[in-house]
């Protein structure tokens, strides 16, 4: 962990161009070119100028530099694989029993030092997982390509937000509830701007 800490300490800030998909099957939400902006610990921006771009308000996963930055108990949780490499899996367990975050279990790629699955849970919107691709920014550590996934129960629009709902037909309705339904956003990179100093204000 200190080892993922240590690499992730690089990346002072970035701004990413990226494709951003959103799957729920209640809300039309169209694909989207968006302007991702980070600065560390956990500030973080995500900009579309043509609409709306959903994100579930705990952002932990898509940057995990805050997750790993705060205060917690790691227990070593075994072995598994992901996207076909061999892992091992962590658990952190957040020594602020008043936190947000109440777990979180990381899937480590050992030989590159990198996270390739992370799943959290926190007490307002229940357990998240996401999936990391790496491939041509494996140089500075960053993703390719993310896989967020909910359970569309747990989500929340944004106050003073509204979307088309396709609720299907009553047939569908009974047969998949919504409550059991999981969401999905994607995010493809194009691009990232590494440590080029953003301003706080950037994120106001």
């Amino acid at each position: 962990m200190k080892q993922i800490q240590t690499k992730l300490e690089k990346v002072n800030d970035y701004e990413a161009d990226a494709k951003f998909k959103t799957e729920i099957s209640f809300l039309k939400v169209p694909d989207a070119v968006v302007k991702i902006y980070f600065k560390k610990p956990d500030k973080i921006k995500i900009k579309n100028q043509n609409g709306i771009s959903l994100v579930p308000k705990e952002t932990v996963s898509i940057s995990l530099y805050s997750l790993v930055n705060s205060p917690y108990q790691a227990l070593d949780a075994g072995t598994d694989q992901v996207q076909g490499v061999p892992v091992r899996i962590i658990k952190l367990l957040p020594t602020d029993e008043n936190g947000e975050l109440v777990l979180a279990t990381l899937y480590i790629d050992t030989k590159r030092l990198l996270v390739l699955k992370a799943k959290t849970t926190t007490r307002e919107n229940g357990t998240n997982e996401v999936e990391l691709f790496y491939g041509k920014f494996l140089s500075i550590g960053l993703p390719d390509r993310i896989i967020f996934s909910f359970n569309t129960q747990d989500f929340k629009l944004p106050k003073g937000v509204t979307f088309d709902y396709d609720d299907g037909s009553a047939k569908k309705k009974e047969t998949t509830p919504v409550k059991n339904q999981r969401g999905k956003i994607e995010i493809t990179y194009l691009n990232y701007s590494v440590n080029k100093g953003l301003a706080d204000t950037l994120f106001k």
